[in-house]
């Protein structure tokens, strides 16, 4: 079959849904007006371990307004099946008032229904709780570790003592936290025994609908879940957190809808972050830098109840050719809230590790830190033997250093300086997993000419009602303007998980294949319609453009899809197009390079980033503005990881001590300076039938070693714990 012209795919065009997010017409988790909504407000635990001992709630249900206050006295038995599939870690998972139990500060104790909002937050500060104390275990330095995941190639302990060049680092990267624009929220009501929740979400069908029937040992047709739209996530709304069962819980024993949304402060604790990790090296090369063996033991958090863990030993395993790696990866079970996935999620960490890693090797060689990743640069994945699909680093690094001017660099430390100032640069390779999971989307055709497609997926920010128009639009050969992307609702499609990169390349291809197989039938109508000026003609032959069906050697053989629905009496034609990726017989990554200019003020430690570029090879890219978007916003999140971002917790208690945004330091519009990001021209046609390799999580990966890098190019000082402060450079 002739190819679609391509007028919206690859085109910077502005977001579908962006006017009604600057006019305040977007609809967020906790704006739906639903009618009778009242409100609770959750109490939480100021004590890091132990049993709630009693509850006293005379006072706050002695105030106007206050409809119930429910805690584990009189909350009724949940069902809490069991739901590996929605994203929660192995454990037991926490069950919202079930028992006296305390597990981590900020735990919620008890909820309390009101008529306002007001109305429970005063009640709610009113609940007293006492509890019989014990002292809780929250710093990964003094716990111990579970049993170690292991994996192992070659002997790398023995190439280590025949290497020519040995080196051990240790380094700590701290948790940080996602802070989303839009906290999370939940409304609940029940109808009869039907639910319908209104939630911030990143999985609609597979995540809070499939939980919420778990929880309440429901039929999964029996609840749903809308989300139009998410103010942001970063993987902070990948699984279903207590507070959205708090919610449905607190409407079904009051019998009204209620709202629950969580502070700036509850999301530190109400919701999960990436773990903090102490992150051990071992490396080994000959003279000319070719790796040898290198080791990796790693510590991270997880909770008491729960234990997460995430891909942070793949970098390592398949990054960089060498013979011998051994890697132990040990999770530490604390009293603290379960971490979760957080944007580029294990590779990022493992990514500061690894690339820090090697800058330290090329400085000890003398070898220029590029030249350095292309003597180690594999024919093959490493870790498995296979072909990599595409795998154009190397042409990053040449894109990269041209246009950055990597050739002025005086590689020695210390080298540059302006007044105060001292300049340095820095680069890092990075890579994420393309992820392709099986996604259904419904594509229908009107007579009027406009299309509608629909899947249960989310848009955090990234734009997928954008990209997925541009899709649509291409494959069924209309304008942007006549087709309609839909999400958000589990009556829809189902779709996986929108994160991990993997919406683009998964509900992406299920949107071409159905709006493939969409415009076969009204192509095949028309070819078979003896009153078309198409009839007779090979279905081969005919493409669409601007809702138009011709020839495509012959433009003017041809009529609209309007006047070939209305002909033949069809209202609309429809499809449901479901994709499944093939058995991965490539090895499949997106990678980037990322190269960075920092200012250290001699006198104070102050760093400032000056500009940074990102280099990407992510395949195919749909949207090019809207991919400067994810790079910009992926480069901003990697100086927040470098230079500000750290939890900091209270080991008396397990208190989060700056858990709030005056405390917890993210980049603002002064930590930000000239970005650019570079996109390599091409397609992956291995990944998957759209092309794509995924963008979010790889413009993330490699920021934080770049200006790690280039900080220790400005000073002479290897600075091997993140966040980088101004005291670690004193």
């Amino acid at each position: 079959m002739s190819p679609q012209p391509q007028a919206a795919v690859g085109a910077p065009l502005s977001r579908v849904d962006g006017r009604l997010k600057v006019t305040g017409r977007a609809t967020y988790a906790a704006e739906h007006d639903i009618e009778g909504v009242v409100h609770a407000v959750a109490v939480d635990s100021s004590v890091g371990r132990g049993r709630i001992t009693g509850i006293d709630t005379r006072a706050a249900q002695a105030q106007p307004g206050v409809l119930k206050v429910i805690s584990h006295l009189n909350a009724p038995d949940l069902a809490y099946r069991d739901n590996a599939g929605s994203n929660n870690p192995p454990g037991r998972r926490l069950r919202v008032f079930q028992d006296d139990k305390v597990l981590f500060h900020g735990q919620p104790v008890a909820v309390v229904v009101a008529t306002t909002l007001e109305g429970a937050q005063h009640a709610a500060s009113l609940v007293k709780v006492s509890y019989d104390t014990e002292k809780p275990s929250t710093d990964l330095t003094d716990a111990k570790a579970d049993e170690p995941t292991t994996y192992a190639r070659g002997d790398a302990d023995k190439a280590l003592r025949s290497a020519a060049v040995r080196l051990e680092m240790t380094y700590r990267a701290a948790r940080n936290h996602h802070n989303p624009m839009e906290p999370h929220a939940t409304i609940a009501r029940w109808e009869g025994d039907k639910l319908t929740v209104w939630d911030k979400t990143q999985w609609v069908v597979g995540g809070t609908q499939t939980e919420l029937a778990a929880v309440f040992g429901i039929p999964l047709e029996s609840v749903r879940v809308i989300s139009p739209f998410v103010g942001g996530a970063f993987g902070s709304a990948l699984r279903t957190w207590p507070h959205t069962t708090i919610a449905a819980l607190a409407a079904r024993e009051t019998g009204r809808p209620v709202k629950l949304v969580l502070t700036r402060r509850q999301l530190y604790f109400g919701t999960g972050f990436r773990p903090a990790y102490e992150y051990k090296v071992r490396l080994g090369s000959d003279r000319r830098g070719r790796l040898t063996a290198m080791t990796h033991d790693l510590r991270a958090e997880t909770s008491s109840y729960e234990t997460f863990t995430e891909a942070v030993l793949v970098p390592g395993q398949m990054l960089y050719s060498m013979p011998n790696v051994q890697q132990a990866y040990s999770t530490v079970p604390l009293d603290v809230n379960t971490p979760l996935w957080m944007r580029g999620p294990g590779f990022a960490t493992a990514s500061f590790v690894i690339e820090s890693a090697m800058d330290e090797l090329a400085h000890t060689l003398g070898v220029d830190p590029i030249e350095l990743r292309r003597r180690n640069e594999p024919e093959e994945d490493p870790s498995d033997g296979l072909p990599f699909s595409t795998r154009r680093l190397r042409e990053c690094y040449t894109t990269g250093a041209r246009e950055f001017g990597w050739e002025r660099r005086d590689p020695k430390p210390r080298s540059t300086r302006e007044g105060d100032w001292l300049i340095g640069t820095g680069m890092a390779a990075g890579v994420y997993d393309t992820v392709r999971v099986a996604a259904q989307a419904r594509v229908r055709l009107d007579a009027d000419g406009t299309a509608l497609v629909e899947a249960a997926s989310s848009d955090m920010g990234p734009g997928t009602y954008t990209s997925q128009t541009q899709v649509a639009a291409d494959a069924l050969g209309l304008t942007m303007r006549t087709v309609t992307f839909r999400l958000g609702d589990s009556l829809m499609p189902p779709t996986p998980p929108h994160g991990g990169s993997m919406t683009m390349a998964s509900v992406g291809s299920a949107v071409q294949i159905g709006c493939d197989q969409l415009r076969r039938q009204a192509i095949k109508l028309a070819v078979e319609d003896e009153e078309s000026p198409l009839f007779g003609a090979d279905a081969d032959t005919v493409v669409v453009r601007s809702g138009r069906l011709h020839v495509k050697d012959a433009p003017a053989r041809g009529e609209t899809y309007q006047r070939l629905l209305t002909r033949n009496n069809r209202s609309h034609l429809e499809t449901l197009g479901s994709y499944t990726p093939d058995e991965a017989r490539f090895s499949m990554f997106a990678y980037n390079a990322t190269f960075a200019e920092v200012a250290v003020d001699a006198r104070l430690g102050l760093v400032r980033v000056r500009r940074l570029l990102g280099v990407y090879d992510a395949g195919r890219i749909i949207s090019p503005k809207l991919a400067d978007s994810q790079a910009l916003g992926g480069m901003v999140g990697g100086i927040g990881t470098a230079l500000l971002e750290h939890t900091v917790t209270d080991h008396r208690d397990g208190r989060i001590v700056n858990a709030d945004l005056a405390n917890y330091l993210v980049p603002v519009n002064a930590d930000v300076p000239a970005l650019r990001a570079i996109y390599l021209d091409g397609e992956d046609p291995d990944a998957d039938p759209i092309g794509v390799k995924g963008l979010g999580e790889v413009v993330h990966v490699g920021v934080a070693p770049a200006i790690a890098n280039a900080v220790f190019h400005a000073t002479g000082r290897r600075i091997r714990e993140l966040p980088i402060t101004a005291e670690a450079l004193l």
